[in-house]
């Protein structure tokens, strides 16, 4: 069944996406008679109405917010009906200008610090491979921020890594020394680990990020089957 999405579109004019997103799914069948172009206006203003309701009387969206709108649509006799079980709609916030003037001031005023300090991060064991490969998740204030695998080998490490924040960097492959605990060693030497990382671009750093997990993503499936 066809899907209307209004794509990434400020809040003022998602009415006017959705009219225009329906009318081009349904150009051809509008044209050979399948379905009147009245009814087309017709469904696109009851969805609108709808969309009213929920973004602007009930979340009271500025216009200048960003929204995606998605639901699924069947043709039936010519009428279009709408599978209201599938809407999804999403919004971000548009922050005033005023608010970022300040935010930006506010940072700037101490950015030397902010580039001295180095970014805290909380550590998680994911699991471990058949291999010996040793999976951390990397957190930074409360949000995922990347991942390490660390591989032992007679008191030495290889160590593979993605940072994705505060900015994207990566370990590709690098040889560590190792005693004791690999987790209470990691957890001791994590900034300095990780200020050796190198600065790549965030498609990188995210492709890496998904390799690393996709190890322990494995290892689970093949436990349960």
């Amino acid at each position: 069944m066809p899907t209307l999405r209004s794509g990434l579109v400020i809040a003022g004019g998602y009415a006017d996406k959705v009219r225009r997103v329906l009318f081009a799914q349904l150009k051809d069948k509008i044209k050979n008679g399948e379905v009147e172009a009245k009814k087309v206006a017709q469904a696109a203003g009851e969805l609108n109405r709808l969309l009213f309701e929920i973004l602007v009387t009930n979340l009271q969206v500025d216009k200048g917010d960003v929204v995606r709108i998605s639901v699924d649509y069947e043709i039936e006799d010519g009428d279009i009906k709408w599978l209201l079980d599938t809407l999804t709609v999403q919004v971000w916030k548009r922050v005033s200008d005023e608010e970022v003037e300040s935010k930006l001031k506010s940072v700037l005023s101490r950015a030397e610090e902010v580039l001295e300090e180095e970014p805290s991060y909380q550590l998680e064991k994911l699991g471990e491979t058949d291999t010996g490969d040793i999976v951390f998740k990397l957190t930074y204030q409360g949000q995922d921020a990347g991942a390490i695998m660390i591989t032992p080998i007679n008191g030495q490490a290889i160590v593979r890594a993605s940072v994705l924040a505060p900015a994207p960097k990566a370990i590709k492959k690098k040889i560590i020394e190792v005693s004791g605990d690999i987790s209470s060693y990691l957890e001791d030497n994590l900034s300095s680990l990780l200020s050796d990382a190198e600065d790549v671009e965030k498609r990188i750093a995210e492709r890496i990020y998904r390799e690393i997990l996709a190890l322990v993503s494995l290892e689970e499936e093949e436990e349960e089957s």
